[in-house]
């Protein structure tokens, strides 16, 4: 039977060229960059909260690093550094190391390290704790968002929602729209050269990963003003095409798991953005603007009509 420590250099002991010291002592030594500032995220995924049983631990092990690049990317800061903390109910060689193959191939392609860790016996918890770096001065954030600017989202919304309803049996797709949506639930990708492109330039992001509207009420609640956004300019995925109108709105509005940027820039910064959107390879939509006002996003139909959803979002608690 491997020890702890088997494991560790077995499946968790990748190359660190950017670390002083990694894995193997007490603590990390890292070398910050002179001129900027780090910023720090945890997220942690728990096995029937945030996946299902029997998920495939490739796309997880790749989940598992891309939901807090995400975090990264919306502060517009560049990952250098990632800890992995696991919680395991058992052994399972074959499980660690395909999930181990799908976050440090993640880890290679935005050039992080990871530099520690821990690992206990327990029910399937997964916690990283990314670090990474952005100049000073040029961190985005929530409240930096101003009545009249421009709001922005990357990519679209909804189809990890219809994945994970395919999954459970509750929506029916066909299968080369199940297979789209079901990659984007389990196999995200982090949009982080278009947060580090942004980073001077956006007024304000946050990643979507838990509704648009709900994320969007975050910043507006940063942020101080309200959001309006029109139904008409959202980007709709092909994939949800036959998915009846209902749920296919409650997809792109409340739907979790998406991953995508949406922030807020000055009209004066339309051909900039689209600009930074180009270079980093990621299409972008401006879907409405910051108004003065409550801290309310509406959704409005052609007509003005706001038809956004009661409550929505995902809540840990709610």
């Amino acid at each position: 039977m491997p020890t702890e420590f088997d494991l560790i250099r077995r499946h968790f002991t990748p190359p660190t060229p950017r670390t002083l010291l990694a894995g193997g002592d007490d603590a990390a030594l890292l070398v910050p960059t002179p001129g900027h500032v780090t910023a720090v995220s945890t997220d942690m995924l728990v096995e029937g909260t945030h996946f299902l049983p029997g998920t495939d631990p490739r796309r997880l092990g790749h989940k598992t690093l891309a939901v807090n690049l995400s975090d990264l990317a919306a502060m517009g800061a560049r990952p250098r550094w990632a800890f992995l903390a696991l919680a395991l109910p058992r052994v399972d060689e074959a499980w660690l190391g395909a999930f181990s193959a799908g976050f440090l191939a993640l880890a290679a392609v935005h050039g992080v390290d990871l530099a520690g860790g821990d690992t206990t016996r327990g029910p399937l918890n997964l916690c990283v704790t990314v670090i990474g770096e952005v100049l000073a001065g040029n961190a985005l954030r929530r409240d930096g968002a101003v009545p009249g600017d421009d709001v922005w989202l990357s990519g679209c919304t909804g189809e990890a929602a219809i994945g994970l309803a395919a999954l459970r049996g509750t929506a029916a797709v066909d299968a080369i729209d199940e297979a789209r949506c079901r990659a984007r639930l389990e196999q995200p990708q982090p949009r982080v050269g278009l947060g580090v492109a942004l980073a001077g330039l956006a007024s304000a992001a946050i990643d979507v990963s838990d509704g648009l509207v709900a994320d969007l009420g975050h910043l507006a609640n940063r942020s101080a003003c309200g959001i309006d956004v029109h139904w008409a300019r959202l980007p709709q995925s092909s994939a949800l095409a036959g998915v009846d109108g209902k749920r296919r709105a409650a997809a792109i509005l409340a739907g979790g798991d998406d991953y995508e940027l949406a922030f807020t820039a000055s009209p004066t910064n339309r051909d900039a953005v689209r600009a930074a959107a180009q270079a980093a390879g990621v299409v972008v939509t401006r879907i409405g603007a910051t108004v003065a006002g409550p801290a309310v996003v509406r959704v409005l139909d052609p007509i003005g009509l706001d038809i956004a959803p009661a409550g929505g979002g995902f809540d840990h608690f709610g």
